[in-house]
Order: structure tokens, then C-alpha cells, then sequence
């Protein structure tokens, strides 16, 4: 039987990671950020929020030595508890990652629009005020074509592209930083909190489990590992990735409200660009284009992931098996490729306001994988294990009741709720015609 090509090496994985995790959210989202936090609230929400998820970094870096395999939260869950448990931790995880893939096809339209204007014509028909224009479709469609041949053509071709791409944008980024820093003020932080400051951090709180979603990408490549690569350098790129994305957007928010007063940036609808314009008008387009760069990078990164985990889906029966099967000279999951590329495709037409409510359901959807894969380790583990495995378990419970718990500041709306069952009634409606017992493939046997 063909199986996934391992050429996967420490850098490959952590560019995996982090692209996952940093798209283009710190320019189209910090008006929100800033709004729900002020500067020193959205700055100590994700630097909160990113110390609570080290032990949650921990269980996947435990996890994935034990049991490598694509499905990972399938796997875990199955062997810790059951098949039920398995399938919905996966199922869930699916959604946070496949989610993203049309939210930046979408968003390459609008980006792509700063630098032409032409792009921002010919509307179709508009959904929830928002207006569709049919060049922006064209090139979410052509970005999506893109990102479907190179996972195609193997894991290889894709982790090559996932480096530059990460490299450049990280490059683009030291490059802001720098000259951000050496103008501004330190009176533009005031106010510090965009309201009572225990409620701006909560509310960047909620938000944190959907930006810094990607970390545990790395277990879902486990099985496309160089052959010399040492299963310790998971943990590495786990820890690498988790640290160096939040301290990302620790960063960012910090430059964004330094330069210029955050109350009148966040206001203008690109409070990043708007920033970095006041110091310099081609510092906008340097922004657009690491945006860019960086939306490019989260695309290929959560496609990935969402493709090895219908693969592992179909491979252990719970959708069509046909999904399970491997190419025999790319050696890639060729048709959960296709059918991740496919529903990207379509969902495009759909505009950003149709994919609202599914993307706040994303900040839900980790939290509960990374629960279930919290508690497998804590009934699994021994020891320190244990101890650290049961705080990843305080802390994903914590994100996902504060999605859930009417009275918390920005819990469910009934959309959300809406866009939550649809996906769930689907899942049941897989695992009903499925029609039998899962049980945990063979290559989830620890070594």
C-alpha cells in the first residue's frame, strides 16, 4: 500500500505551525482587536492567552510521539476513550481548519484590491450588505487552484513553498517593526483598555483559541517525517511556533498603537495600514503586501491540515474510504486534496459575511480539540503528564465556555448556534451512514 511521502524535517514544521497560525487577521482584525482590548488589553489577552496554551502545546508534543498519525485528535481520543469521542474531536478540528481555507480566498480579493482598483467592479449580487464582485471570485478561485496543485504534487513541493513564503513575510515584518519603532509615542497607548480592563481582556481572551489555532497542525504531518527526523523535534516545533506567533501579535498590536493614536486608527477600517501610513505612505503598501504574503501562507498551512484530516477520516471509514486513498507517485491524499480545493472553490462566491458566523464557531471548534486532546493524555499519561495534561484541560474548557456561556461578554449570537449544529448534524449524518464501530487505524500503533 502506497503511503504519505516523509520528507518533512524541524523547519518544515514549524513553518507549518506558525503559518497556520499568523494569516492576515493583524491587518483586516485590529480595528476589532483594539476596540475589544485598547492597546494594553489586546496586547496581554494574546500574551495571556498565549502562556495558557503552552501546557495544551505540551499535550500535542507528548501525543504525537505516542501515537503519529494524521488524524491525531481522532487517534488520541479513540485510544483514550472511544470512537464517538475520536470522531467529534476530529470532526470539530476539521472545521477549524478547513474554515480558514475560504475565509483567505475570499480575502485575497480585498487585499489584492488596494493595488488594483479594478478589482472592486463588476459586483455579482451582494449577501449581508457586503457587495460579491466577480474579479475578486476569479482570483480566490485562482489562489485556490494554486494551493490545491501544490498539495498535489506532494508534501515536498508544499513544505518548499510554506518556507519562502514564511521567510519572506517574516522578513517584510522585522522590516515594519523596525521602523515603526523608531517613531512614535508612548502617549498613544492612552487609554490603555478599550473598556473596564478585565473585560478587554476577556474579550481578546475569546478570540485567541481562533488566531492562535495552527501549533498542533504539526501532529497532523507526523507521518510525512523525514526518516532520520528525531520524534524529540516535535515538541520543538510545537513550543517554536506557539511562542513565536503570539509574540507576533504581541508585537504588532504594541507597533500599531505606538505609532499613531489607536482610538482614530481603529476607527478607519485598516487601523494596521492607516497606522504605518502616518509615518510613511509606502509603509501601506509594504503592509498590503506582507498581508498578502501572509495570507498565502495560512492558506497552504490549514489546507494541509484540513486534507490529512479527511484523509484520516476516510482512511478509518467515517467518510467515504475513497478520501483515505494515497497517490502512488506523488504520494499524497489525492482525493481529500480535491475535495478540500472543491468546497474552497465554491464557498468563495459566498463573500466574507456568509463565512462570519462559521468563522466565530473556528474559536469553539479548537478549543474542544485541544480539550479532548488534553484529557486523552491526562488518562494516558503518567506522572508530570498527568499534572500538566490536566491544566490544558482547564484551559480549553475555559476558551470553549466562554463561546458558549450566555452573559459572558461575546458568547454565541443565534448564528453562531445556527452555523454549530449544521456542522455537527452533518458530522452525525457521516458517522450514521458509515454504518459501523470506528476503530483506530494501524499506523496509530506507538512505536
Amino acid at each position: 500500500m502506497t503511503t504519505l511521502a516523509r520528507r518533512l524535517r524541524t523547519f518544515d514544521y514549524f513553518t507549518l505551525a506558525f503559518g497556520a497560525m499568523v494569516g492576515a487577521g493583524w491587518l483586516v482584525a485590529m480595528d476589532d482587536w483594539l476596540t475589544r482590548g485598547g492597546p494594553a488589553g489586546a496586547v496581554l489577552g494574546f500574551a495571556i492567552g498565549t502562556l495558557l496554551l503552552v501546557p495544551i502545546g505540551y499535550a500535542y508534543s507528548r501525543m504525537v510521539v505516542r501515537l503519529p498519525d494524521a488524524g491525531s485528535e481522532i487517534v488520541y481520543a479513540t485510544r483514550a476513550f472511544n470512537d464517538k469521542a475520536g470522531f467529534f474531536a476530529g470532526w470539530m478540528m476539521l472545521l477549524a481548519y478547513l474554515i480558514v481555507c475560504p475565509w483567505e480566498a475570499v480575502a485575497i480579493g480585498k487585499i489584492a484590491g488596494h493595488f488594483v482598483p479594478a478589482l472592486n467592479s463588476l459586483p455579482l449580487y451582494a449577501i449581508g450588505g457586503k457587495t460579491v464582485y466577480l474579479p475578486q471570485v476569479a482570483l480566490g478561485i485562482a489562489l485556490t487552484a494554486l494551493i490545491t496543485w501544490l498539495n498535489f504534487r506532494g508534501i515536498a513541493v508544499t513544505a518548499k513553498f510554506q518556507n519562502w513564503a514564511t521567510s519572506l513575510f517574516l522578513i517584510l515584518f522585522a522590516v515594519l517593526v523596525l521602523i515603526g519603532g523608531a517613531k512614535g509615542s508612548a502617549a498613544n497607548f492612552r487609554p490603555a483598555f478599550g473598556h473596564a480592563p478585565w473585560i478587554s481582556v476577556l474579550l481578546m481572551l475569546q478570540i485567541v483559541p481562533y488566531f492562535m489555532t495552527g501549533f498542533e497542525s504539526v501532529s497532523k504531518c507526523s507521518e510525512e517525517s523525514a526518516e532520520a527526523f528525531k520524534s524529540s523535534h516535535y515538541a520543538k516545533a510545537i513550543y517554536t511556533a506557539l511562542l513565536v506567533g503570539g509574540g507576533f501579535y504581541v508585537a504588532v498590536i504594541a507597533v500599531v498603537a505606538f505609532v499613531a493614536p489607536w482610538q482614530t486608527t481603529s476607527a478607519s477600517g485598516f487601523a494596521t495600514a492607516t497606522a504605518f501610513e502616518k509615518v510613511a505612505p509606502f509603509l501601506a503598501n509594504l503592509i498590503f503586501a506582507a498581508a498578502a504574503m501572509s495570507l498565502v501562507k495560512i492558506f497552504n498551512a490549514n489546507f494541509v491540515a484540513a486534507t490529512r484530516m479527511v484523509f484520516a477520516l476516510g482512511r478509518e471509514g467515517s467518510l467515504p474510504r475513497a478520501f483515505g486513498l494515497v497517490h502512488e507517485r506523488n504520494q499524497t491524499p489525492w482525493a481529500a486534496v480535491l475535495v478540500i480545493g472543491g468546497i474552497t472553490a465554491v464557498s468563495v462566491f459566498g463573500g466574507s459575511q456568509l463565512l462570519v458566523a462559521i468563522a466565530e464557531v473556528g474559536s469553539l471548534a479548537s478549543a474542544i480539540g485541544w480539550l479532548a486532546t488534553s484529557a486523552s493524555l491526562a488518562k494516558l499519561g503518567s506522572g508530570r503528564e498527568v499534572a500538566l495534561a490536566l491544566v490544558g484541560v482547564v484551559v480549553a474548557a475555559c476558551f470553549a465556555l466562554m463561546k458558549v456561556v450566555p452573559g459572558i461578554p461575546g458568547h454565541f449570537t443565534w448564528a453562531e448556534w445556527a452555523a454549530l449544529g449544521v456542522w455537527v448534524g452533518v458530522g452525525m449524518g457521516f458517522r450514521w451512514s458509515a454504518g459501523r464501530k470506528l476503530a483506530v487505524p494501524a499506523s496509530s500503533v506507538a512505536s
